[in-house]
């Protein structure tokens, strides 16, 4: 089985690399998976379920990154063992081009193999089951890149607003305030501001 696809992600080249090599991010990306821990230098140990056609399973397998290019491009080589259900190997190529300053073309191409029952399915659902869990991943993928890009942007201008805020609050503080009556007032006013 081959797949091949190119997206187009909405930011940098850096930054698309770098949520490549985030777990939590992955983790969070890929359609039925439960976990993804370091397993040695540049390999991962991966747990995730998933239903081909009528078969439904738990794999786990191992992941290892090979052919580093930072922050253009790598390999990654897979195998997974489903139990009764079988097992899938492979290797995906994955390749990040700038498009501009905030979009990154990712293309890559995989291929892979199955056997047991999954096998015996056929590859058209085989092959159809990959391109859904793909396509998901891409979806989730984006999502992410762009909530993050959000959150960057919201957090810088909130930053500013609180900044700006928290000026305005002490040139208004009238000097006859008492200490604690005027620390109180502060600190409800900062309250305040941080709930808006």
């Amino acid at each position: 089985m081959e797949l091949s696809e190119t997206h187009t992600l909405p930011v940098s080249q850096q930054r698309a690399w770098e949520a490549l090599n985030d777990t939590s991010i992955l983790r969070a990306c890929i359609p039925g998976c439960e976990s993804i821990e370091p397993d040695g230098e540049n390999a991962y140990a991966v747990a995730m379920s998933a239903a081909v056609g009528p078969v439904k399973a738990r794999f786990k397998g191992r992941m290892l990154l090979t052919d580093i290019d930072a922050p253009r491009t790598y390999t990654i080589v897979f195998e997974g063992q489903g139990g009764a259900a079988g097992f899938g190997k492979g290797n995906a190529r994955v390749t990040l081009e700038p498009e501009n300053d905030d979009a990154t073309r990712l293309t890559y191409v995989a291929t892979a193999q199955v056997g047991g029952k999954l096998a015996q399915i056929g590859s058209r659902l085989v092959d159809g089951a990959a391109r859904k869990i793909a396509g998901e991943f891409f979806k989730r993928f984006g999502e992410q890149l762009s909530g993050q890009q959000a959150d960057d942007a919201n957090g810088a201008s909130s930053a500013g607003s609180a900044m700006s805020a928290q000026n305005t609050e002490l040139d208004q503080t009238p000097d006859s305030e008492s200490g604690d009556e005027g620390t109180k007032r502060k600190k409800s006013w900062t309250a305040w501001i941080s709930k808006s």
